[in-house]
């Protein structure tokens, strides 16, 4: 649930849901929670700064406005905390607690602090401390479950202040009073009534409107499905809903007592679509999804859930797609729904229809970007006008928008364990579409929690081609972020699984990415020897291409190592390799890279001439980038050699090519195996090798 309710910016880019209409009741509440910002905290009373941010504390059930309360406090003090606000929701609908790395990221995100993929909890936590240390924040996390996860959200600063809603206080956490909520005051009661079920017949019989009151508690929830009752039936009185919420008796809570009553008037098909909601992915609806689950039509659907907006039992989320959500104070009434009138087969089905229309929305998301494929083309055309995004920006948007609730389905699905094939398909296009749309390195974080998902969904299973597959992916990306030994593990891993699959794309794959390691680590023998394994598997299955790459990669470990003359050797055959095969650009890489070994090895007048030949393959690639490198090296060498007139020459073409200072451009290729010679995992990092690739 964290990831749709993140905000930051300034305050005035803070509107929600609530914001349209005045807020009622609660002053009193509010001005404590008011004088309570301003109270010195113990550690001023003590003569100590306080070394954290101020927490206040909104306590209550669900369904008694205490998240609206938290946002009508925020809104009256928004302007103290020029830095914006933040918002993330601690619990998922069920009320299992959100793990705080996952709110750590969301926050850090929603800062424009992408946090690494895969980064330990303590981390996240510390990164986003020291990002909150000199800004001026107000904080609202909403829901939270147990004091642990507020703790760990804290800022370390007194310029900053949160503001956690819970169902009780949070012991552990110091210097906090709870505000704790009972019911409205009855005016204010009466006139949230009224907002719901219309003034004329609360004017009328102002009497029946306080005794509803009383019978609801005054508890919001319950008033605002009170008023929607009445709403939906004109012509019955405030004293007749009374009377039967009366007739209800004592059992069970006053919003469970309204709720029964205003589900019992839903139409059929309406009651079950409701129930079925509870289903949702991290209590996020929009129309395909209620389609799905009822198995009803698309514009059926939605005209269904805004009547059940209409009736107080959904709520509207602020967003530029229909978009709907769950109350949390219903989610479990309506669990409880479904536990005793649909058989579990009908749920699992419900369920595995919705995961089904989400494979295939995901599909169409993915292949909208792929429309210069005629094939591609006409399996889209192929697909109902309902599932077809019009173009690649709109699908774009859909991804965007839906990606709290699609993270939120393929987490719900490896935790069913029931349909695993349907998760596993799930997981595939989710991927495909990411990388697709937001590219692989700005989707890692959601790609590395993927991967995990497959991973587990593999182990259990006993799928050892996936199982490589996804340690290969989660190796990938540890490296990537520093993690090199646990991506080494990973790495060791996958070789096993591939070898237990009889996979050579895994096997291969995994040698030359543990050889990638160890050549990071700085151990280069390893690292050339397990490159020689991957080639020695390359070469006999004829990958020629691959073959060529890998010799590059073996004479990079040995030129680390200062073995240049067996760098050399192997430099040569991998231009040899790449000529064979018509790789233009990479017979001009290698060049360049044998030319650099030849001045490494104190051979500049070898190392002239191949560079001469590299520029000249590198123009036949096109590769500018490459041109303005190798003519800076010529420069380097045609100055050793004496010849400094020519060497400025050179030097002037390559800023001519790179436009930017030479120096700039000969510092970024300092390094040995720079010019483009990345293992093949660099290229493949979100591929997910299943048995239904045929999605």
């Amino acid at each position: 649930m964290t990831d749709q309710v993140v905000d930051t910016g300034g305050v005035q880019a803070l509107p929600h849901a609530s914001a349209g209409r005045q807020f009622l009741g609660r002053t009193r509440e509010l001005k404590e929670l008011l004088a309570d910002i301003e109270r010195a905290g113990l550690d001023t009373l003590s003569g100590r700064k306080a070394p954290r941010a101020r927490v206040l504390l909104i306590a209550g059930r669900p369904g008694s406005g205490r998240t609206a309360l938290a946002e009508e406090l925020v809104r009256q003090v928004a302007d103290r905390y020029g830095d914006g606000v933040l918002r993330a929701r601690l619990s998922e609908p069920d009320g299992t607690p959100v793990p705080v790395a996952r709110t750590a990221r969301e926050l850090l995100t929603a800062l424009d602090r992408p946090a690494p993929a895969g980064a330990a909890e303590d981390d996240l936590t510390a990164v986003l401390r020291k990002t909150l240390a000199d800004r001026r924040v107000l904080l609202l996390l909403d829901d939270a479950a147990r004091a642990e996860q507020v703790d760990a959200l804290l800022p370390d600063t007194p310029e900053c202040l949160a503001v956690a809603v819970s169902g009780g206080p949070l012991t552990g956490i110091s210097d906090v009073r709870p505000c704790t909520l009972g019911g409205l005051d009855t005016k204010s009661a009466v006139e949230l009534l009224s907002r719901h079920a219309g003034s004329v017949r609360i004017t009328v019989d102002p009497r029946a409107a306080e005794d509803l009151v009383e019978v609801c508690q005054g508890q919001p929830a319950a008033l605002m499905l009170a008023g929607g009752w009445l709403a939906a039936r004109p012509k019955a009185a405030v004293a007749d809903l009374a009377k039967q919420l009366h007739a209800e008796g004592e059992d069970g809570t006053p919003l469970g007592r309204v709720f029964r009553l205003a589900y019992a008037g839903l139409p059929t098909p309406a009651a079950r679509i409701l129930r079925l909601l509870s289903l949702a992915p991290g209590g996020l609806v929009d129309p395909h999804t209620a389609s799905a689950l009822a198995g009803s039509s698309v514009d059926g659907a939605h005209t269904t859930l805004d009547d059940l907006v209409a009736l107080g039992l959904l709520q509207v989320v602020d967003s530029p797609l229909p978009q709907y959500e769950v109350p949390t104070c219903l989610h479990r009434l309506l669990r409880a729904l479904t536990e005793t009138q649909d058989r579990p087969a009908e749920l699992q089905l419900a369920r595995a229809r919705m995961l089904e229309r989400t494979v295939r929305l995901l599909q169409s998301c993915r292949a909208i970007t792929e429309t210069d494929n005629p094939e591609t083309r006409q399996k889209l055309l192929g697909m109902p006008r309902a599932l077809r995004f019009p173009n690649p920006r709109a699908a774009a948007e859909w991804l965007s928008i839906r990606r709290p609730a699609l993270l939120a389905a393929a987490r719900a699905a490896v935790a069913d364990g029931e349909l695993d094939t349907l998760a596993r398909r799930l997981m595939s296009q989710l991927v495909r579409a990411m990388a697709a749309h937001f590219g692989t390195q700005a989707a890692a974080g959601d790609l590395y929690d993927i991967h995990a998902l497959v991973l587990d969904v593999a182990e259990r299973r006993q799928l050892p081609r996936e199982k490589a597959a996804a340690l290969l992916n989660l190796g990938d990306l540890d490296a990537r972020t520093g993690r090199t030994r646990e991506a080494l593990v990973r790495f060791r891993a996958a070789l096993d699984a591939g070898w237990e699959a009889n996979d050579p794309y895994a096997t291969g794959r995994a040698m030359e990415s543990v050889g990638g390691a160890h050549l990071e680590l700085g151990d280069y023998d390893r690292a050339a020897d397990w490159f020689g394994r991957a080639l020695a598997e390359r070469l006999a299955r004829g990958e020629r291409a691959d073959a060529a790459r890998l010799y590059g990669r073996i004479a990079e470990a040995h030129t680390y190592a200062g073995r240049y003359g067996d760098a050399l050797r192997n430099w040569r055959s991998a231009v040899t390799g790449h000529r064979r095969n018509g790789d233009v650009a990479g017979h001009a890489r290698a060049l360049s890279e044998l030319a650099r070994v030849q001045e490494y090895a104190g051979r500049p007048e070898d190392s002239l001439r191949t560079c001469q030949e590299a520029v000249e393959w590198a123009r036949r690639a096109e590769d500018v980038r490459l041109q303005g490198a190798l003519h800076l090296r010529l420069a380097d060498t045609l100055e050793h050699l004496g010849d400094p007139s020519a060497a400025q020459l050179h030097r002037g073409a390559a800023e001519r090519m790179l436009g930017e200072e030479p120096e700039e451009s000969d510092a970024a290729e300092s390094e040995p195996g720079q010019d483009g010679f990345e293992s093949e995992d660099d290229t493949d990092a979100c591929e997910i090798r299943s048995a239904s690739e045929e999605d």
